[in-house]
């Protein structure tokens, strides 16, 4: 028997595979130009019978790219792992960087002693860039990494560091004025709003829609919430315990519709017959699981995620030189429409 060499190849051995000099193959790994097309096609098929692997470090020094990509979540992992809403938005974002050969950094901030620590590996030169997500308006986030290339999902709301931010988010606003038109076209008239995290500016966007159709809405009928299931539950009864004869809920997100959906099946009040709810996001592992089966205001989270991605792999591209480069001139922040989506709760 005779014993494989476990050793990795070399770029000197590609270049003796393909009968090119060092620098050539150097050229074409790195994606560099200059390089004939009949050359190019002997190193790589070279590469691929050798199964040569570039050295990261190397490449970096050319190219001044560590292909990585850092996504920090302003939330404690307890909500990231439990809530649909990050996996959409980490598939989307997972999907672009695998497509474009670029690994992702998760990085969490579970309380304000991580800000600091997130801000050093940020500015460490550890990756290309970063995409961030769920910040809370008081979040110092922004401040600490000026200067990293950054996409944000959601719109900016913080005073520090929002202009000229470039971001990722789905017409909060619009969809609100939707769902609560919705109810309004049913015949409710005493329609609540089961908020999201007021210091979240989707939240703020959300509620704003509400009351731009219930201009008049008793201010009883708003009940201030946190994006979560418990937050739901908790609102519902504040809600019913204080206004008894409402007949519609708008819910700040679906996982809130759902505790509200629990609290009304409780007290024993038929859904949609005397209260209708609607809630946010179109999470289907959520709404075709609840009962009756959500209506709800649909964004697409995981193509938010893949363009979050794209935009900061655009911007880096403008950032490095050579033929790959793009046009001069940052990337534009984008806001995706939202659509009503009618199941069987209203």
């Amino acid at each position: 028997m005779t014993e494989q060499s476990t050793e990795r190849p070399t770029l000197e051995a590609v270049a003796a595979r393909a009968g090119v000099s060092r620098a050539t193959v150097s050229r074409v790994v790195n994606g560099g130009d200059g390089v004939r097309e009949p050359l190019v096609e002997r190193v790589r098929q070279a590469v691929e019978e050798l199964g040569y692997v570039p050295n990261q470090a190397a490449r970096s020094l050319v190219t001044r790219r560590h292909d990585a990509v850092a996504v920090v979540i302003a939330e404690p992992e307890t909500r990231v792992f439990a809530d649909p809403f990050f996996a959409l938005q980490l598939r989307g974002i997972s999907k672009e960087l695998t497509a474009h050969d670029s690994q992702l950094v998760l990085l969490l901030t579970e309380g304000r002693d991580d800000h600091a620590r997130v801000a050093r590996y940020l500015a460490g030169g550890h990756v290309d860039g970063a995409l961030v997500f769920s910040l809370h308006l008081d979040d110092p986030l922004p401040g600490l990494i000026r200067g990293v290339p950054t996409v944000y999902g959601g719109r900016p709301g913080w005073s520090d560091g929002s202009r000229g931010a470039v971001y990722v988010d789905c017409d909060n606003r619009g969809g609100a004025r939707e769902a609560v038109r919705h109810l309004v076209g049913l015949g409710r008239r005493r329609i609540a709003h089961i908020t999201g995290a007021l210091d979240q500016t989707s939240a703020v966007d959300r509620l704003d829609g509400y009351r731009d159709v219930m201009v008049d809405a008793d201010p009883k009928l708003i009940e201030e919430s946190d994006f979560s299931p418990a937050g739901g539950e908790r609102a519902m009864r504040e809600l019913l315990d204080r206004c008894p004869d409402l007949d519609a809920v708008f819910a700040a997100n679906d996982i809130t519709a759902a505790g509200a959906l629990r609290v009304l099946r409780e007290r024993g009040r038929r859904v949609p017959e005397d209260v209708a709810v609607i809630g946010f996001d179109d999470m289907l592992p959520v709404t075709e699981r609840t009962d009756p089966p959500l209506t709800t205001v649909r964004q697409d989270i995981e193509d938010m995620g893949r363009l979050m991605a794209r935009l900061l792999l655009r911007g880096l591209d403008r950032r490095t030189p050579g033929p790959e480069s793009g046009p001069t001139g940052a990337p534009s922040s984008v806001v995706l429409p939202t659509t009503l989506v009618r199941r069987a709760s209203a």
